[in-house]
């Protein structure tokens, strides 16, 4: 994939099948418990600025185009695409509970609901999907409870810490501990890459306290900010409760890497969508 890594760190594992590429972590792969990935922008038929591998029905592709990509992200993961279930994002802190009545939900049919950013489920087979060009994917796996959580983190959800909020909908419709619970920071922009206004930065000042002001970010001569999403979420799980040897925060850039990974500071509107996709295996 000829990805550029910001450090030497063992976060992912670089995966191909049948010709479509795609990212695990092998913290959680390690479990044996999860079907689960972060798509690339290879593989798929989508043309023109959404090639190829583009994950969005929204953004004026060929619907059927997107469907053929769904359905071989989907075979290369293990998962069909019947049981998708898709988030609504909306730059909300919203975390659904995701039931067997949702399977489908997004890609089959109609879904149900809107403003969800979050999806967390204990029913083998359903897969969580959310969806991405710069934000943060948070994936969560409790082991022991045996239940699955996918958020969509960009500045606003940061700042309402959806990371936390999923491992309290975890917690309250599963019976969590977040002790158990295994959480990864995805693919998206990195500190060097991401320019924020002031008007940003007083929002990350009111949530996250002032001893972590200085590395989360740092101004610059221009009045302009370089702000850490990953760092920040990395304090949000160890403020849920998550252990620091259960996280695996991404040493992937999606701006820095723009010709494997969408990304909206690269392109703007021009671009397609890529995908995190979790589920738990079924027994």
């Amino acid at each position: 994939m000829n990805l550029n890594y910001k450090n030497e760190q063992n976060i992912f594992t670089e995966k191909c099948v049948n010709g479509v590429p795609y990212l695990e972590y092998p913290l959680l792969a390690g479990t044996g418990m999860v079907k689960h990935g972060f798509s690339t922008r290879l593989g798929g038929v989508s043309k023109s600025y959404w090639s190829s591998m583009n994950l969005s029905f929204t953004r004026g592709d060929d619907e059927q185009d997107v469907r053929e990509n769904f359905r071989r992200i989907g075979n290369a993961i293990g998962v069909d695409c019947a049981d998708m279930v898709f988030s609504q994002q909306t730059h909300t802190t919203n975390v659904r509970a995701v039931t067997e009545a949702d399977r489908g939900a997004g890609i089959t049919r109609e879904r149900g609901y809107c403003d969800v950013d979050g999806l967390v489920t204990n029913v083998p087979g359903l897969c969580l999907v959310t969806f991405y060009a710069d934000c943060v994917p948070l994936y969560f796996l409790d082991p022991v409870k045996r239940a699955v959580g996918l958020s969509h983190s960009g500045w606003r959800g940061t700042v309402g810490k959806i990371g936390r909020k999923t491992v309290e909908a975890m917690t309250r419709e599963y019976g969590s501990d977040p002790k158990d619970i295994l959480a990864c920071v995805g693919p998206s922009i990195c500190q060097s890459c991401y320019e924020v206004s002031e008007d940003v930065i007083f929002e990350f000042q009111k949530s996250f306290e002032e001893k972590d002001w200085s590395c989360l970010y740092y101004k610059k001569e221009n009045g302009k900010y370089q702000l850490d999403l990953w760092k920040a979420n990395a304090l949000i799980f160890a403020e849920a409760g998550i252990r620091n040897e259960h996280m695996a925060v991404t040493n992937i850039c999606t701006h820095c890497n723009s010709d494997v990974l969408f990304s909206h500071r690269t392109t703007g509107e021009k671009r397609g969508n890529l995908c995190a996709f979790l589920a738990l295996k079924e027994e």
